[in-house]
């Protein structure tokens, strides 16, 4: 009815290296896909259509289709249309096997529904939602902590992380959308029956009041984003599974706890603030779509930033 547009840029960063060394190149197009539409999810914006740009040396038509073969999956996954792209060939430019890959996403959101934070207010709790592993950020420093200090092969088997260095290093970034989408603009009944009868859920009515996606920046950087200039986020150390390649990469580059959550998103890929009220509800709509969740933290008065303690 009062449509906004929204959109967004990136790309898959030095991730595109590992699927180089792989010569597995799938799973980034879904990794470029899924990272853009968590950026404009946290503004409850539902994905409509994408726009991807190949750069590369010489193209190679097994590279060129496995790429394309990611983006049409996450696209279709996702409910997003894929409207067409720009493919340069540019001797000289990229080495030999080398590419980039960036996107544009376009959505929308109701003018009413839009998750801005400005609904946010001390006392409401912080859920996170489990990440599949790096996603798309921190990977120059992994590759120099786990290729440089570490001397570990892509085909090394570890048992802790249960794969090879590989395999990890290229799981798919988690798409948050369908969780997102349940709690903000449809499929509200997990929410609703958890409140009391006189203080049912109403068609416009969402619990989240606010959303960061866990990308470069860490923590630190991308949650005060969306705060008030009355509100911090203090986050509790240990409330949630952290996965085991976070703990190789510290361990492994003597890394502090600070640079850690700031580089790396910990094994928490998406956070909601949400009514406290509504908790059990919101990790109920996660379970529903094999999301797993945690509560992490909770909104203090404050200024506008983050404290892991």
């Amino acid at each position: 009815k009062r449509p906004v547009l929204v959109s967004s840029m990136d790309g898959v960063g030095t991730k595109l290296k590992i699927a180089v060394m792989m010569n597995k190149h799938d799973t980034v197009g879904q990794d470029l896909v899924n990272h853009c539409v968590n950026d404009i999810a946290v503004l409850g914006a539902e994905p409509l259509f994408f726009l991807d740009y190949l750069g590369m040396g010489k193209l190679t038509p097994r590279v060129f289709g496995q790429i394309i073969d990611g983006l049409t999956k996450a696209c279709a996954a996702a409910g997003c249309t894929l409207i067409g792209g720009e493919t340069a060939q540019m001797p000289g430019m990229y080495a030999v096997g080398d590419y980039d890959l960036v996107s544009t996403i376009v959505g929308v959101v109701e003018r009413d529904q839009i998750i801005d934070g400005h609904k946010i207010r001390p006392g409401d709790a912080i859920i996170g939602l489990a990440s599949t592993g790096l996603h798309t950020n921190g990977y120059s420093l992994a590759r120099q902590i786990l290729f440089t200090q570490m001397r570990v092969q892509l085909d090394d088997y570890h048992g802790a992380l249960g794969c090879t260095f590989g395999e990890e290093l290229l799981k798919v970034h988690r798409n948050y959308w369908p969780v997102i989408r349940r709690l903000v603009i449809g499929d509200r009944s997990a929410v609703t029956q958890t409140r009391k009868a006189k203080s049912p859920v109403s068609s416009h009515q969402s619990p989240v009041h606010g959303i960061a996606h866990i990308t470069g920046g860490g923590f630190y950087d991308n949650i005060p984003r969306v705060l008030p200039k009355n509100c911090t986020t203090v986050i509790r150390r240990g409330s949630w599974k952290v996965l085991p390649i976070f703990t190789l990469l510290q361990e492994g580059g003597s890394v502090s706890d600070e640079e850690m959550h700031r580089v790396f998103n910990m094994g928490i890929g998406m956070v909601l603030i949400v009514d406290p009220k509504s908790v059990a509800a919101v990790q109920k709509v996660a379970a529903r779509v094999g999301v797993r969740s945690y509560l992490i933290g909770e909104i203090r008065k404050g200024k506008p930033e983050v404290i892991i303690g």
